[in-house]
C-alpha cells in the first residue's frame, strides 16, 4: 500500500483505503459518475468513477475498506484519481490503525505541556471551572483523541489537542506582550476555545457532523458547557462567566466566520488573533505536505483566498 500523501501526479493507484464519501452525480452532458473520497493515516484523496457500471466496480459503500485501482492526475492544483477497479476489501487486507490520521507529535507530551499551563491560572473559579473539564475522565479521553476540524485543519487524531495547545502556547506568549491582557481568562479562554468539537465531531473513522454541531455548532455548544460546569461551582462571579463565555462565543472573529458575537474585550481579541494564526498556517502546512510537486504553484485555496506557492527561494 502506497500513503496518500505520497502520491504524485502520474502515478499508479492499487492498494486497500477507506472509502469515507461517496456520492453520486452527473456530467453537464448528462452522464452518470461517482464522486469518491478515499482516507489513511496520512490524508485523503479525491475520485472519480466515470464508468460506474463497469466490471470492474463492485457494489461498496463509505466507510467500506476497498481495494482500488485506477491512475493519479492534478485538477486545479489539487492530486485527484480516476478509479477503474473497486471492491470491498477482506478484513485480512487491512490493518485499521492505518487509515485514522494522527498527529504526527506526541500526545501525552502536548497534553501534560496543556496541563501545566492549566495549573499556572491562579483565579480560583477559573481553576476550578478547568478542574471540572479535565477531571471528567470521559472528557479528557475524548479531548484527547478528538480532531479539531472536519476537513479544514487539524482533521485528525489528537488534532483539538495540538490546536488547543498551539492556541494557548500564542496566548501565553501575547500575555507577555501586552500586559492589559488579564492572563486568567485568557488562557482559560484559550484551553476551552474548542471544547464543544467534542460533541459536534463524531469520533473516526467518521469524524462527521452530529445532530447538535449541524444544529448548534461548538461555539454555542462550546458557552452551554460552560455555563453548566460553572454553575455547579459554588459563587462563580456572574461577570466573569459571562466575560469567559463572550471569548468563547467570538473567538471567530467575524459574523461571517461563525462568531455570534465579535470581540468586545481584549482578551477575546487576542484569543480569535490567536485562533486564526494557528488554523491558517495549519492550513498552509498541511496543503504543503500533501502536495506531491514541490516546483508548480500549488492552486486557489479557498480557506486562504489565495493562490499559493510554495517557497523556493531559500534552502
Amino acid at each position: 500500500m502506497r500513503y496518500i500523501n505520497e502520491m504524485k501526479e502520474g502515478d499508479r493507484l492499487g492498494g486497500v483505503y477507506l472509502c469515507k464519501q461517496k456520492s453520486s452525480a452527473v456530467t453537464k452532458n448528462g452522464k452518470h459518475y461517482e464522486n469518491v473520497t478515499l482516507q489513511d493515516r496520512t490524508g485523503q484523496l479525491d475520485c472519480k468513477i466515470w464508468e460506474p457500471n463497469s466490471e470492474g466496480i463492485a457494489e461498496f459503500d463509505a466507510l467500506d475498506y476497498v481495494y482500488v485501482v485506477g491512475s493519479v492526475s492534478s485538477f486545479n492544483g489539487a492530486l485527484q484519481a480516476s478509479l477503474r477497479q473497486v471492491r470491498r476489501a477482506d478484513e485480512s487486507e487491512y490493518i485499521p490503525a492505518d487509515y485514522v490520521p494522527v498527529t504526527d507529535k506526541n500526545r501525552k507530551a502536548m497534553y501534560m505541556e496543556l496541563m501545566s499551563i492549566k495549573d499556572s491560572v491562579q483565579n480560583e473559579y477559573l481553576r476550578a471551572l478547568l478542574d471540572a473539564f479535565f477531571g471528567d475522565k470521559t472528557f479528557a479521553k475524548t479531548f484527547y483523541e478528538h480532531s479539531a476540524a472536519k476537513s479544514i485543519h487539524h482533521s485528525f487524531v489528537g488534532g483539538l489537542l495540538e490546536h488547543t495547545l498551539s492556541v494557548t502556547r500564542l496566548c501565553v506568549y501575547l500575555s507577555k506582550n501586552y500586559p492589559a491582557l488579564r492572563y486568567d481568562l485568557l488562557i482559560t479562554s484559550a484551553i476551552l476555545h474548542d471544547a464543544g468539537k467534542v460533541k459536534e465531531l463524531s469520533e473516526f473513522p467518521t469524524n462527521e457532523y452530529t445532530d447538535e454541531g449541524q444544529l448548534l455548532g461548538h461555539i454555542m455548544i462550546g458557552a452551554e458547557m460552560i455555563h453548566d460546569r460553572a454553575s455547579q461551582i459554588e459563587g462563580f462571579p456572574e461577570l466573569l462567566e459571562r466575560e469567559l463565555k463572550h471569548c468563547i462565543l467570538s473567538h471567530h472573529g467575524q459574523f461571517e466566520f461563525g462568531s455570534p458575537k465579535k470581540p468586545a474585550i481584549i482578551e477575546a481579541m487576542a484569543l480569535s488573533m490567536a485562533d486564526n494564526m494557528d488554523a491558517k498556517l495549519e492550513t498552509w502546512t498541511e496543503v504543503l505536505s500533501q502536495n506531491g510537486n514541490p516546483e508548480e504553484w500549488l492552486g486557489f485555496n479557498k480557506v486562504l483566498d489565495t493562490n499559493l506557492r510554495r517557497t523556493l527561494g531559500v534552502s
